[in-house]
């Protein structure tokens, strides 16, 4: 049984996959598989990947499916100790899961989760564990009123939440909730993985010693009028816990927020915006759920 087994999802970007796989050769040494679940890839890019890659196991998934649903697809074959949940569009810029891994000896039994420090591509501060988010500040956060804090701690310490663009998890836990909830297409999938943990008594903690480069601004999604609306009904569900009463209200607040923001783009003739605001508007008071919403949307482009 392998140590890791890392686990990566990539949406036919090798110019993502291919140096985030080199720099995970490059600095770990722990015993690991690697899985890439190659999402929509085309045959030539599958082609040049497996011949490069020898060693990655592919998992090739043509139909449409979000973050949470691709993951376990590779999840469920995961036969390591511990598994390491990584985007396609980071780099490893020393032996972070090495530390990781070392990191479990030194932790509670309770201990589920640990997550690495983010950068930014030009090396600031992204995230550096993530504090309680409840639904009040999800809602200001969307009247650009509230800004989650980047940096939570030092060394090794106990945090909320987790970010999904990097963890390390012990497989039997996550094996134990679930593995990801598929409701959350896109997000909330990591930080309803976390609180789930918590809930079950679990510990989740981050390591600001062992850093991962997240490029996510580099690579911003040219189909987000699909990925937003989807990602804020699944937030609201999940902020929701199930309340109808709480739907609303915190519906309420981002829906005029968004609306706002759809007014401005259209004065402004933001067409790409306008787009994307008019979707996530539209998607708060339907009954159809996250997946549902991306599909639709995704065809419409």
């Amino acid at each position: 049984m392998p140590a890791v087994s890392i686990i990566i999802v990539c949406m036919n970007r090798p110019d993502n996959l291919r140096p985030c796989l080199r720099s995970i050769k490059e600095h770990t040494t722990a015993d690991c598989e690697i899985f890439v679940v190659a999402y929509r890839f085309s045959a030539d890019n599958l082609s040049a990947m497996r011949e490069e890659f020898p060693y990655v196991r592919f998992i090739v998934n043509d139909s449409l499916s979000g973050f949470s649903e691709n993951n376990n697809l590779a999840l469920r074959q995961a036969g390591g100790e511990y598994c390491f949940v990584l985007n396609d569009d980071t780099e490893l810029p020393g032996p972070a899961i090495d530390r990781l891994l070392e990191d479990f000896s030194r932790l509670p039994e309770d201990a589920a989760i640990v997550s690495p420090k983010l950068l930014n591509a030009d090396g600031t501060l992204q995230l550096c564990g993530r504090p309680d988010y409840p639904a009040l500040n999800y809602v200001l956060q969307q009247w650009h009123l509230y800004k989650e804090p980047v940096d939570n701690g030092s060394g090794l310490f106990r945090t909320f939440n987790i970010s999904g663009a990097a963890f390390l998890i012990k497989t039997s836990i996550f094996r134990e909730l679930g593995w990801f909830d598929e409701t959350y297409y896109f997000t909330p999938e990591d930080i309803a993985l976390s609180t789930l943990a918590r809930r079950r008594g679990y510990s989740v903690w981050c390591d600001s010693d062992a850093c991962v480069v997240h490029k996510w601004r580099t690579t911003a999604s040219r189909i987000a009028p699909a990925i937003r609306p989807c990602a804020v009904r699944g937030s609201l569900i999940f902020f929701s816990g199930g309340s109808a009463l709480r739907y609303f209200l915190l519906g309420l607040g981002v829906w005029t927020a968004e609306l706002g923001k759809r007014i401005k783009a259209a004065v402004l003739g933001h067409k790409a915006e306008l787009l994307t605001y008019r979707h996530i508007t539209r998607s708060i008071w339907t009954r159809k759920s996250p997946k549902e919403i991306f599909i639709r949307y995704f065809n419409e482009l």
